[in-house]
């Protein structure tokens, strides 16, 4: 058994094919299970996010499990695996939880040390365990891999600054306009994403209005409350658009919800003022051709990751310190890994030892039933300890060299020696 990752990101594919292989919150049971429903596949969790999709699994055989995985995205796409095979990325073992380790860190993140991609693990994490599909070698990595994000960014400054897509994408739209004070601006979506892009407008609208528009509409009231804005019904979302000068949209809807003609109207009915539209949802929430409307600017993730590429040097510098940590603790998960891996084999060891002295007593009963208490304790603690010491090298041995060669071999031994 050994753990794989297959998946793509926001660098590996273009965001046409990445949107296509989204996997929203509410159909994530339904892609476990197809995934789990493979004979190569004993766990999974698939981590689905605006940058990426993910399949970790722990697998039989990896060519075929590889392979079941590229089939079920190409099930799940609509497209033939040799439309996005070229991009797909296949990491083993090590590499595989490195690459995870890395994930966690903010490493391989369009923001470098966004913070948001640890909640985001842990609810792929807890989505696969709620449909009983992470058993208990990915439930380990995931929990190490949080506390490798928190390290890292307790450790380092990579996380220091515009370190979110929500913050990123907020600091796009100043820049692009100069300043968010004094505007209207209009959020659509109060999930994590547009929560996080309401809290970080809170602090630039100065005398400006923040409007939230959600298909559920008491989840908009919510945020709108929390943030000083106002919530707009569904419904009246055009009219939202018609009063905003900038509209930031981060749903979980699988299909465009504006369209080129909506927004065309839209414009006709406010002539003379610009829109500028920053759409981070993946899949898209704008169709791209929005953007060739007159008067309106549009930036999607593409955009996005360009923007926040830029100045973040000092960030940078934190790379080589945080990649150090991340491979400290992919050799400590390695360590442990194998530990586990040897601790059923010394149990069934020391389980065999102790039978042997319980038989060894049960035999000599009569001979020891004259001993007084003190004398039977003493006869009890000498054999534990005899035992204990005859065991101790053989079991020290075994767990130093767990996971090597050497320790395949100590391994067969004892299991041929002991009959266990």
């Amino acid at each position: 058994m050994s753990v794989v990752v297959v998946g793509l990101n926001h660098r590996t594919v273009p965001l046409p094919v990445l949107e296509t292989m989204a996997v929203p919150e509410a159909r994530l049971p339904k892609a476990l299970h197809a995934l789990m429903a493979s004979e190569h596949l004993s766990e999974v969790v698939l981590v689905s996010t605006c940058q990426r999709t993910e399949v970790y699994a722990v697998v039989r055989r990896y060519h075929a499990a590889v392979a079941d995985i590229r089939n079920f995205m190409a099930g799940w796409s609509g497209r033939p695996p040799e439309a996005f095979s070229p991009h797909l990325y296949e990491y083993h073992e090590e590499t595989a939880v490195a690459h995870l380790f890395k994930v966690a860190a903010g490493l391989d993140s369009a923001v470098l040390g966004e913070g948001e991609i640890l909640g985001q693990l842990g609810d792929a994490w807890d989505g696969a365990r709620a449909e009983a599909a992470a058993g208990p070698v990915l439930s380990i990595l995931f929990r190490h891999a949080a506390e490798v994000g928190k390290r890292v960014r307790s450790e380092t400054a990579i996380a220091r600054g515009t370190t979110s897509l929500s913050q990123a994408a907020v600091a796009m739209a100043r820049a692009e306009l100069g300043t968010l004070a004094g505007r209207t601006t209009l959020v659509m979506g109060a999930g994590e994403m547009g929560e996080a892009m309401a809290q970080a407008l809170a602090g630039n609208l100065g005398e400006g209005r923040l409007l939230v528009a959600n298909r559920t509409a008491s989840r908009a009231e919510e945020l709108a409350a929390r943030c000083g804005g106002r919530a707009i019904a569904w419904s009246e979302l055009v009219r939202g658009i018609e009063e905003a000068d900038v509209v930031l949209a981060s749903t979980g809807a699988q299909e465009i919800l504006l369209e080129s003609a909506l927004v065309e109207s839209v414009m006709a009915s406010r002539p003379g003022r610009p829109l500028l539209i920053v759409d981070i949802a993946v899949p898209r929430d704008v169709d791209p051709a929005v953007g060739l409307v007159p008067g309106v600017r549009l930036h999607d993730m593409d955009d996005l990751s360009t923007f926040a590429g830029r100045g973040v040097e000092a960030r940078r510098q934190e790379v080589p310190k945080a990649e150090a940590i991340v491979a400290a603790e992919v050799r400590r998960h390695a360590d442990l890994a194998a530990e586990r891996q040897v601790a059923p084999l010394v149990a069934a060891l020391h389980e065999r030892a102790e039978g042997v002295r319980h038989g060894e007593l049960e035999r000599f009963a009569r001979r020891l039933a004259s001993l007084d208490e003190t004398q039977a304790r003493a006869v009890e603690a000498l054999t534990r300890g005899i035992v204990a010491k005859l065991l101790h090298d053989p079991t020290v041995a075994l767990k130093a060299s767990a996971g090597s060669p050497t320790g395949d071999q100590l391994a067969l031994a004892l299991r041929q020696l002991f009959d266990i």
